[in-house]
């Protein structure tokens, strides 16, 4: 048994219906990678859980797999906005969202954050960065006035398979960008943070008060 494998076991189970989205990501899509995955959808659930946002933003919802945990965590009345660039991937995630008892919880917005954020008109109580790489540090500036005071965003990906410390590695755009932004984040006086080598990196940034 590997150490993963334990630490499933002994862990949420993930539920049947994420566990055939998974496998519908792994048959059908390019890059399933980007599937959140059982073990970080059971954290984001975990943390929304422990956060209990009114309102929260996913930016970058790739097949709808994470909004679909954080939705699960959701308090009573709450919502999930989430944002997907890839209008082609408009049908696979209202398929999705529609056969899961959370899917009524989640609003989908499909174009460009950049866009689609200024529209939004609400204070986040939590945030979910997955979106792209190379413009981390525009969506954090963006999104952080949307964030009330106390709350938090996660951003996904910080270690990127560790090139952020691999010199030889760290030139390609997106690298450059989680740098870019990983450096921002750790200088900002306006948060704190933590990182954790969870998967491929997650940073948890709280909103001072």
């Amino acid at each position: 048994m590997t150490l993963e494998e334990y630490i499933l076991d002994h862990s949420d189970r993930e539920p049947e219906q994420l566990a055939k989205l998974n496998r519908d990501v792994n048959l059908r899509l390019l890059y399933p990678r980007m599937c959140s995955g059982h073990l970080q959808g059971r954290i984001l659930t975990m943390l929304t859980a422990m956060i209990a946002p009114r309102n929260a933003l996913e930016l970058g919802t790739y097949a709808g797999y994470s909004a679909l945990c954080i939705a699960e965590g959701l308090p009573e009345g709450g919502h999930l906005d989430t944002v997907e660039i890839d209008d082609e991937m408009e049908e696979f995630i209202r398929a999705r969202l529609s056969e899961s008892p959370y899917g009524e919880k989640v609003s989908l917005h499909i174009g460009d954050s950049a866009l689609v954020l200024p529209t939004l008109g609400k204070l986040y109580d939590m945030v979910y960065m997955d979106a792209n790489k190379r413009t981390y540090c525009e969506i954090y500036e963006a999104v952080l006035p949307m964030v009330r005071p106390g709350g938090f965003i996660l951003a996904d990906n910080t270690l990127w398979d560790g090139k952020v410390t691999d010199p030889s590695a760290n030139h390609d755009p997106q690298t450059l960008g989680i740098c870019r932004f990983n450096d921002l984040v750790a200088a900002d006086p306006r948060v704190n943070r933590v990182m954790l080598p969870l998967r491929d990196g997650l940073t948890l940034i709280r909103v001072k008060p």
